[in-house]
């Protein structure tokens, strides 16, 4: 458990706090990390902050790394989160992961404000002497052990589906109803936090449509397989989808059905139970290798 505010007391007033942030690394002079100095409690820590309402806890995660550092991030592997008490007794959730620059590291222009007031990129021997809170200190050991950097594939369910006895037509042209629709928008901030650049699905107008919103955010294909929808699948076309996803260093997303699924996450190596309607695993890779899983839904 981590440190206790000072005006904690004995009976909690309020929701639990929920909050996310990300170990920052890159790998010059040996290895770094990304600290912010907090002049209101002149600790030094990770970059983190609270969930806005209806936010994801990994969308979360990277808008408070970008607006307390300036320097955009994708997520690499879940770390262990940290839990304590806040002002009032309540418990306070704090989401980590590891995370990886996209774009410049600068932070050298980085205007000082009441909030965070000193963001630097330091040595890991540093960070240990530096890091206010054991906790924290835990934290860049666990971060430390994987110093290199993880691919994500996230395997998705669609959104939910227009019933089959009220859809006169081929099931394959089967649409999202009207929240499965509004699902897959919520869906944009979440895959973004992942930095997915590929976006694969089984060819079924129901699993285009999950992914679609987000592929037009990103100005990025639909690959339909075929090899994926109800329909058509095997597991040999299965593993080949699969195979070409795991050989490449590019993050993706792979979206299907709930027959489908099972195979999928068998051939992972990954024993989870039955995803529902716009629920996924995400899956960091390394080489081929799954090592790491993580399951959400967007909302």
């Amino acid at each position: 458990m981590g440190s206790t505010d000072s005006g904690a007391s004995d009976t909690a007033a309020g929701p639990d706090v929920v909050a996310a942030g990300a170990v920052v690394l890159r790998r010059t002079n040996g290895g770094e990390v990304l600290l912010v100095h907090r002049p209101k409690y002149d600790d030094w820590a990770w970059p983190k902050g609270k969930q806005d309402p209806g936010e994801h806890v990994a969308v979360t995660a990277v808008r408070e790394v970008v607006e307390e550092t300036g320097v955009e991030i994708r997520l690499g592997r879940p770390l262990p989160r940290q839990l304590y008490l806040v002002s009032g007794g309540r418990a306070k959730h704090v989401h980590y992961w590891t995370g990886w620059v996209l774009g410049d590291p600068d932070v050298s222009g980085y205007a000082a404000n009441s909030e965070i007031d000193q963001v630097a990129w330091v040595g890991l021997d540093k960070a240990r002497r530096m890091l206010t809170y054991a906790d924290d200190v835990a934290l860049l050991e666990q971060a430390a052990k994987h110093p290199k950097r993880t691919s994500a594939l996230v395997v998705l369910r669609h959104a939910k589906a227009r019933k089959r006895d009220d859809w006169a037509g081929d099931d394959a042209d089967r649409p999202l109803t009207g929240p499965g629709g509004r699902d897959a928008e919520k869906l944009i901030p979440l895959l973004s936090a992942y930095g997915v650049t590929r976006v694969v699905s089984s060819d079924s107008a129901r699993c285009r449509q999950t992914v679609q919103p987000y592929a037009d955010d990103h100005v990025l294909p639909v690959e339909a397989e075929a090899g994926l929808n109800e329909e058509e699948w095997t597991p040999t076309s299965v593993r080949a989808v699969l195979a070409d996803l795991l050989s490449g260093k590019e993050s993706a997303v792979l979206c299907s059905h709930r027959p489908v699924l099972p195979e999928i996450l068998t051939a992972l190596g990954i024993d989870e139970e039955p995803l529902a309607p716009g629920e996924m695993v995400v899956c960091h890779h390394r080489k081929g290798r799954i090592v790491a899983v993580e399951r959400h839904t967007a909302y």
